[in-house]
């Protein structure tokens, strides 16, 4: 089982695809004050819109660390129940602006950068929704593998609110049975 040609293809894949511009849809807002000491660490893929990148894995994670340079390491990782394999896809995001707004350009391959905007987030920094660069990328994050039903129905709210297309949501399977 080789890995980096599944790398490859997603990182191609997302690059094709997600990485027109590095800023948010045109009326959507991002989230500020944005607290990036707060937002580093893991989150668990709660939904997502399907793309090839990341269609069919379960269990995915993205987890942010700090780098030496003022970016983020980025780490995506997910389960591919076809294959019995672990994917794992490594990247680099910057801030577009200033850190306190939380519009990042993110990159898995290279110099090319996709945008990674987070337009809702709660106060805890628990529960959060971010989009691509277009209506067409949304997911939905939480801290915890599982969320509740009233987070869940509020953070819907919140993507309807910014002219997304909920019914698209892929429910991502976070059990470790």
């Amino acid at each position: 089982m080789r890995i980096l040609p599944i790398i490859t293809a997603v990182a191609v894949s997302f690059l094709s695809v997600a990485c027109s511009t590095p800023a948010p849809p045109p009326g959507v807002t991002v989230v500020t004050p944005f607290d990036v000491q707060r937002y580093l660490g893991t989150w668990y893929e709660i939904a997502r819109f399907d793309h090839p990148f990341e269609s069919g894995l379960e269990k995915v994670t993205i987890a942010w660390q700090p780098r030496d340079d003022g970016g983020l390491d980025v780490v995506n990782k997910g389960y591919n129940p076809d294959r019995g394999m672990w994917q794992k896809t490594d990247g680099v995001a910057y801030f577009t602006g200033e850190p306190s707004r939380a519009a990042l350009k993110i990159s898995f391959f290279g110099p090319f950068y996709g945008s990674y905007n987070v337009i809702a987030l709660d106060k805890e920094y628990r529960y959060a929704l971010v989009c691509g660069p277009d209506r067409d990328y949304l997911w939905l994050l939480a801290r915890a593998p599982t969320i509740a039903p009233e987070v869940r129905q509020q953070m819907l709210d919140i993507a309807t609110r910014q002219g997304f297309d909920i019914s698209k949501l892929v429910w991502v399977n976070q059990r470790y049975n």
